[in-house]
């Protein structure tokens, strides 16, 4: 019977490790991007530095190796660039001419798998799509393709070896266990031979009360941060506030949440016909689930976000990665699928009853209906904890769902910004509170001094449009009257490396060019031959 439980318990994990659980090919060695240089000055900048502070600029941003070690004003807007004010340039110096554009911190996906083999997306295509939009760190919350290949790819990229984001690398629990997980000595066993193979921490799932409260605190105990993606499988008996009370340091999408705020029940209001394999039903179900919570800012609303905000616990939404629930269309018919897609990518978007994330069988009106009402309250609870005091972070999960590495970040940033958050604490959500929630804000999250040299740089102003983070950039009307696009990143600078962003994005249009050519292939749209 023990068995037959873990069996049902581990079902969520197997779902999504079927689709990320051989090894992708590795990324190639890097061949791209100069530096660390002894000394790099950014001249001219105008700073956004990630802490919720307003622009200021122009700036100079002198690196020296791999840390920042001066921020300099060197005139007002609009006024001479004051000579004397300018840090010089050693003899063995680098300049970066910014003049007129805009530096952020390097952003951080706190949700992210490293391709997948049904995807057919290679690390190389994974990380400059990434690369290209200024993600400069990520959390891979699965280790999907392996703790040794994901603890090789975070080691080459520390050593500047490969074109690639700084990785934290996090295991599903349970995973590489030789045994099933049944007591709370298994969990506590597994989870100090997950730290002592190098795992940053650990995505949960679900399990029972026993083994999860063991894992969470033995985990805390070692030192180590974990999240959970709270499986419907399993949430009845064990939600967000059970883990947050356990030590658990955040959770993923929104699952167990409203769990957490029922009022008149235990369960979700599951058709007696629902099967979770079922994932049509599964996700359409999901879409009704916010309206059986607790009323926003009502006595148990509130008394659920003030315990998670009394537990210092983080939320990582990934808003973008259900949108398509919301409006299919949109989400399907993308601008940079035509350019960007991988046709592997895209034949696993498609509508299937196998591709985890494909479940568009009969999807229609009065789903997307749900799921916009759906938005409306999930977004409100988000931006409440924000307003509060509560630490929201942002994180993708793309390769699913019509959401493609990179753009499918900047997306989620935008959602954030409709969720209610003035675009300086949308940045911030996705740099210094991503860098505190994975334990690296003396290091990581914003443009100070002495922290490190991750820092991307624009044409054009993210505040007044965040559209200009896409590798597409934004619409722009010119003077003679024509369209043409402003942003896209310019230089994406990870580790004091600087990378051209726009020729990262077209190195991955000569893949998608190639895997085209190979299988003669075209878009088309479900059912359609054009």
């Amino acid at each position: 019977m023990k068995l037959l439980i873990r069996s049902i318990q581990i079902l969520a994990l197997s779902l999504l490790l079927q689709t990320v659980n051989a090894q992708v090919t590795p990324a190639p060695d890097r061949n791209e991007g100069g530096g660390p240089y002894t000394q790099l000055i950014i001249r001219g900048v105008t700073l956004i530095n990630g802490t919720g502070s307003p622009a200021v600029g122009p700036v100079d941003i002198v690196i020296e190796n791999n840390r920042i070690v001066n921020i300099v004003i060197v005139a007002n807007e609009g006024m001479p660039i004051k000579a004397e004010r300018r840090p010089v340039l050693a003899k063995n110096g680098k300049e970066v001419d910014a003049n007129g554009m805009f530096a952020m911190p390097g952003l951080i996906d706190m949700h992210v798998h490293i391709g997948g083999t049904e995807q057919g997306t290679p690390a190389e295509y994974v990380y400059k799509l990434w690369m290209a939009h200024g993600i400069t760190t990520v959390r891979d919350v699965m280790a999907g393709n392996g703790l040794d290949w994901v603890l090789s790819e975070k080691k080459r990229s520390a050593e500047n070896k490969i074109v690639a984001p700084r990785i934290y690398a996090y295991t599903g629990f349970g995973q590489g266990s030789k045994k099933p997980i049944i007591t709370a000595q298994d969990a506590r066993d597994w989870v100090n031979e997950n730290a002592k193979n190098g795992a940053d921490g650990i995505k949960f799932f679900g399990a029972s009360p026993e083994v999860m409260d063991a894992a969470i605190r033995e985990n805390k105990r070692l030192g180590l941060r974990s999240c959970s993606h709270h499986a419907q499988t399993d949430v009845a008996r064990w939600n967000v506030l059970n883990s947050a009370r356990a030590g658990m340091t955040s959770m993923e999408h929104w699952y167990g949440l409203p769990e957490a705020l029922f009022e008149n029940k235990t369960v979700q209001d599951f058709p007696l016909d629902y099967n979770y394999t079922n994932e049509q039903s599964r996700f359409e179900n999901a879409g009704k689930l916010w309206k059986q919570a607790a009323a926003p800012y009502s006595e148990k609303w509130n008394k659920v976000m003030n315990e998670l905000l009394a537990l210092d616990f983080t939320l990582d939404p990934t808003f973008n990665i259900y949108e398509a629930n919301r409006d299919l269309q949109r989400a399907r018919r993308a601008e940079w699928h035509e350019k960007y897609t991988l046709p592997s990518l895209w034949e696993f978007y498609s509508p299937s009853r196998n591709s985890h994330g494909s479940y568009w069988f009969d999807w229609g009106t009065e789903q997307e209906v749900e799921w916009k009402n759906n938005y409306k309250l999930w977004m409100a609870f988000i931006n409440e904890y924000k307003n509060r005091g509560g630490r929201v972070t942002a994180g993708s999960d793309n390769g699913f769902i019509y959401q493609t590495y990179g753009f499918g970040f900047i997306r989620e940033l935008e959602l954030l910004r409709e969720a209610g958050f003035h675009p300086l604490e949308v940045i911030r959500s996705a740099t210094l509170n991503a860098a505190h929630a994975l334990g690296a804000e003396k290091d990581l999250g914003s443009v100070e001094i002495g922290k490190l040299a991750d820092i991307i740089i624009i044409d054009a102003n993210p505040l007044k449009n965040l559209q200009v983070l896409y590798g597409t950039g934004a619409i722009h009307l010119n003077q003679d009257g024509n369209a043409s696009r402003i942003g896209g990143v310019k230089y994406t600078i990870k580790d004091g490396v600087v990378y051209d962003a726009k020729q990262l994005l077209k190195d991955v249009k000569v893949m998608v060019d190639k895997a085209k050519a190979k299988e003669n292939f075209k878009i088309t749209q479900p059912g359609l031959d054009w």
